[in-house]
């Protein structure tokens, strides 16, 4: 399963357990971005206090996207990224994997 699936299981379960739109976005959205800087922490030499502040210092644009992405009606969203869900399907079964455990 490609990773854009990832928004979609979360609102099912999120709108199953009564929790509200705006604070399952607020929360989906910190976590894909503390994901993105975990990642950035083992990459480059970043060390995890320093991904703390950058964590910190993104809230607001992570706020701003969610306020955004609620006042957006649905008819205009939409995406094209063909190739990014190409890669992502790659991305699966590749044998060599970013973060082994």
């Amino acid at each position: 399963m490609t990773q854009t699936h990832g928004p979609l299981r979360v609102g099912v379960g999120c709108a199953g357990h009564g929790i509200a739109c705006e604070t399952a976005l607020n929360a989906f959205l910190h976590a894909l971005v503390a994901n993105w800087i975990s990642a950035g922490v083992r990459l480059i030499p970043l060390g995890q206090t320093d991904g703390q502040r950058v964590l910190a210092a993104l809230e607001g644009a992570v706020a701003a996207a969610a306020a955004r992405a609620l006042a957006t009606p649905l008819e205009e969203v939409g995406s094209s990224a063909l190739r990014a869900d190409l890669a992502g399907m790659r991305h699966e079964s590749q044998y060599t994997r970013l973060f082994r455990s």
